[in-house]
């Protein structure tokens, strides 16, 4: 080892924060130099606005685009369907992802563990467009769902192509994102506080309320994160199975960016999203979730 390298690697012996900001200053450059550059220029061209002949970018600071937003119901409406959505989504995985979590660690073996893990992970090994096109076939006024009510006797649910379907279908995209940090949260709960609640003479409910709840409460908010900005930010589910009135904030941007170019009107209706999650991570760490980590 030649001498600086060796002097290098004395410093980082003798005071640790050396070593750990010598390990994270490449992502950190990483991290600041593409993502929250990127943020930030979304930012401030939605200050911008668009020459009305030439379509050309002006740069500087007005509040116009924002004013539009403020202006047009039809903004508000949108924003407000986004964020129900988003927000139904993430509760409708909580629920599901507790018994599937639970079973996986608590009460399966190692081969049944590990053919429930494979059942979660293996969905994301498929298309993202592809899962969605078969959910399009299912929930369709003629697909799968309403022949198989039809056998049976049942009326059809016709569900297709309407904000129903798109919360069927943004809960089963991200589901395996909300599974896996309950289940590891779970996991590490230790079994001797589960067994000290019975002692005590708590019933099963009691148990997971008071005891395993609050303990894997920061795994849930780390599902909920991914699965709430996950659909929060999405824009090709609502294309593909929403109907007439459907859009989300994302549908908005993709139509001005891609079709009338003006980026400047988008970064400003793409801000909104960023506020939505900022207070969603404040309530969140209100509540203690983040107490843990």
């Amino acid at each position: 080892m030649s001498a600086p390298l060796k002097a290098l690697s004395s410093v980082a012996w003798r005071r640790g924060w050396v070593g750990v900001m010598s390990l994270l200053a490449l992502p950190a450059v990483w991290f600041g130099g593409l993502y929250l550059a990127a943020i930030g220029a979304m930012f401030v061209t939605s200050f911008w606005t668009v020459d009305d002949m030439s379509g050309a970018l002006i740069p500087g600071f007005s509040l116009v685009n924002f004013k539009a937003l403020l202006a047009d119901p039809t903004y508000a409406h949108i924003a407000e369907r986004t964020v129900f959505i988003a927000a139904a989504v993430t509760v409708t995985d909580v629920i599901l992802a507790w018994p599937v979590a639970y079973a996986m660690v608590r009460l399966s073996g190692p081969r049944l563990r590990a053919g429930l893990m494979a059942a979660v992970l293996i969905p994301l090994w498929s298309s993202y467009l592809a899962r969605v096109y078969a959910w399009r076939l299912i929930l369709s006024h003629d697909g799968v769902l309403n022949w198989a009510l039809a056998e049976v006797g049942l009326p059809g649910l016709h569900i297709g192509y309407s904000n129903w379907a798109m919360w069927i279908v943004f809960s089963y995209l991200w589901l395996p994102f909300m599974i896996l940090p309950v289940a590891a949260a779970v996991e590490r709960i230790p079994p001797s506080l589960l067994e000290a609640s019975a002692d005590l003479g708590e019933h099963g409910f009691a148990t997971f309320r008071r005891v395993m709840l609050p303990m894997a409460l920061p795994g849930m908010v780390a599902g909920a994160i991914s699965t709430f900005s996950l659909t929060l930010g999405d824009y090709v589910t609502p294309m593909l199975v929403g109907g007439e009135g459907s859009d989300f904030i994302g549908n908005v941007v993709y139509a001005n960016v891609g079709v009338t170019n003006d980026i400047p009107f988008a970064a400003a209706y793409a801000v909104l999203p960023l506020g939505v999650m900022a207070v969603f991570l404040l309530i969140a760490r209100k509540m203690g979730a983040f107490d843990a980590l």
